[in-house]
């Protein structure tokens, strides 16, 4: 029943993303619904768009929850009144712990590869977004909290928390695309590192790296974010987008040349009896801590 439900929602969701009509606008309207772990407001007059993530307990990212993040990002960049996005978090402390590690526990195969489709698709639409994009980054952002960081143009942190492509640390290997956004932004010799050693950077040590950009108080984090998106808003936008499209095309033409090997690979690695065995253990710890 499950997977029934999950399949029609989808169906739905692509539809969206086709930008059918009538089923189109429903999503739409559904985005921020009763329920929804998503919170999306548009300021018509500021041109700003924020998008607030909230799904407890740490905003984890799977099947439902993409999808849902694909419906609002086609929204925005649908909505010609929204010059600029923020993404940030509804939840104290946290901006994504990244993926759901139970989408890749002892998976039904279907499922596991549409998640990782899915994942893929999200992260296309981010990062090569036309408008404006600031991650105001209120808590700890690991492994694809840290993807969704990187994809924006811009990151503001709050002090005192961690960021960083700490996969290695659960035995599994960060994606081809992953590296390449780090190494887009913080260079060779810092993502040869952390990735292999799968480093949390505290917020200062991010801002040294430049693995994000500016660090303020913790309550003047969203508000930093709409500062700074002002100036952006100064240049031309038909200047400032090609820049960002000639810069990251040739990354995102990458996996979308190898959209269907990168899948393939990632269920054939995740489903190896000893990433499995580690990601068993991995959440038996997480269960032994709220003991």
């Amino acid at each position: 029943m499950r997977i029934g439900i999950v399949t029609s929602g989808l169906g739905i969701a692509r539809q969206c993303l086709r930008k059918n009509t009538s089923v189109y606008r429903t999503c739409r309207r559904q985005v921020t619904g009763s329920g929804s772990p998503l919170d999306l407001n548009v300021d018509s007059k500021t041109g700003i768009a924020v998008l607030s993530m909230n799904k407890p307990p740490v905003n984890s990212l799977n099947l439902e929850f993409l999808t849902e993040l694909n419906i609002a990002l086609e929204k925005v960049e649908n909505d010609k009144q929204c010059k600029g996005l923020i993404i940030t978090s509804s939840i104290p402390k946290i901006f994504s712990a990244g993926l759901d590690i139970t989408e890749m526990y002892q998976p039904d195969i279907d499922r596991l590869e549409e998640f990782w489709r899915t994942l893929q698709d999200m992260w296309i639409k981010l990062y090569g977004m036309n408008c404006v994009t600031i991650a105001a980054i209120n808590g700890h952002s690991p492994a694809g909290g840290c993807l969704m960081s990187m994809s924006c143009d811009y990151r503001i942190m709050a002090p005192n928390y961690t960021i960083g492509l700490n996969e290695t640390q659960l035995g599994i290997v960060a994606p081809f695309w992953f590296a390449d956004v780090m190494l887009n932004t913080v260079g060779f010799r810092q993502t040869e590192m952390a990735l292999q050693l799968g480093t949390l950077f505290k917020t200062e040590e991010a801002l040294n790296i430049g693995l994000i950009d500016k660090v303020v108080p913790q309550e003047e984090v969203l508000s930093a974010a709409q500062q700074e998106m002002q100036r952006w808003f100064k240049i031309p936008g038909f200047a400032r987008q090609l820049s960002k499209t000639e810069l990251r095309r040739p990354t995102i033409e990458k996996l979308l040349k190898k959209k269907e090997e990168d899948i393939g690979y990632f269920r054939d690695y995740i489903t190896k009896d000893a990433i499995q065995k580690s990601l068993g253990m991995y959440l038996e710890s997480l269960k032994n801590r709220r003991k």
